[in-house]
């Protein structure tokens, strides 16, 4: 059973960066895709982005493009997401996921979740 851990959340304002990790705890296992989703409180679970494990192509939610990039580190075996600039639309609980086929923008295509952590963003 893979579990992914996530780090990096917090309380932060409006315009600074901030990175989020993922920790898988196995080092080998079915990753065709990885990926962030993210929920604010009422709402749904929301696709943010995601990064193909075998070449690192990346793809984003239009919400956040230009302000979040998604890397992988093979020798760590983490992957980040890097905020640019946030905004208090940003406010979410944020999940790394794992998913095994050619889907991947929604919550229902993926395989494995992580627990999540709090990002806040004043203003």
């Amino acid at each position: 059973q893979v579990m992914l851990v996530e780090s990096g959340g917090g309380v932060v304002t409006a315009g600074d960066s901030l990175r989020l990790s993922c920790q898988p705890s196995e080092r080998t296992f079915n990753r065709y895709y990885m990926g962030w989703f993210r929920q604010a409180p009422g709402k749904e679970r929301e696709f943010v982005g995601r990064i193909r494990w075998r070449d690192g192509t990346t793809y984003y939610a239009d919400s956040v493009k230009g302000r979040f990039r998604i890397t992988r580190d093979y020798a760590s075996n983490t992957m980040s997401l890097q905020i640019a600039s946030v905004e208090p639309e940003d406010t979410a609980v944020y999940y790394c996921a794992v998913g095994t086929t050619l889907a991947f923008t929604s919550a229902s295509d993926v395989s494995y979740w992580g627990q999540g952590t709090q990002v806040t963003v004043s203003s």
